[in-house]
């Protein structure tokens, strides 16, 4: 299976992709509170297959805090249950929301990544992994090469 990543896509480019929706592996939205060295940041992120819970994967979104006040954590949990489901997880760092609904076009992770900038305080960077496409389908789809981060052993 060939793959490719590509990281620090700003929202507006990811906007703009017109990939095929089942050729995602996964994607992650990782936002950051300035100043950077407090390393205050909280991302979402999605597998396809699911995200590795103990010994058994867990389907939706989930989202990750480092740094973030507790008191934060209730609102973020009600931004994306809002938008998507789910039945809520605590797992330290982690809050899954266990079967939300999931989105994987260019369009959607791009508009999630502007509404959480704004509702939070943060400036994101988005991943997305691919698999079984050709380097023509990814220009076709309008992903930028000079952001397309290899893949070691692949």
């Amino acid at each position: 299976m060939v793959r490719f990543r590509y990281w620090k896509l700003t929202s507006d480019e990811v906007k703009k992709l017109t990939h095929n929706p089942d050729k995602i592996l996964n994607w992650e939205i990782k936002g950051i509170r300035k100043p950077e060295n407090d390393a205050i940041f909280i991302g979402i992120f999605l597998y396809r297959n699911g995200t590795p819970f103990g010994y058994e994967a867990v389907n939706g979104i989930v989202y990750y805090h480092n740094n973030i006040d507790r008191n934060e954590l209730p609102g973020i949990t009600k931004f994306l249950k809002e938008r998507f489901g789910g039945e809520e997880i605590d797992k330290g760092e982690r809050i899954f929301l266990k079967n939300s609904k999931e989105i994987y076009t260019g369009k959607e992770i791009g508009e999630l990544a502007e509404e959480f900038d704004a509702k939070f305080n943060i400036e994101s960077d988005i991943s997305i992994e691919l698999a079984d496409v050709t380097q023509d389908e990814l220009n076709e789809w309008s992903y930028p090469n000079s952001k397309l981060l290899p893949i070691p052993g692949k």
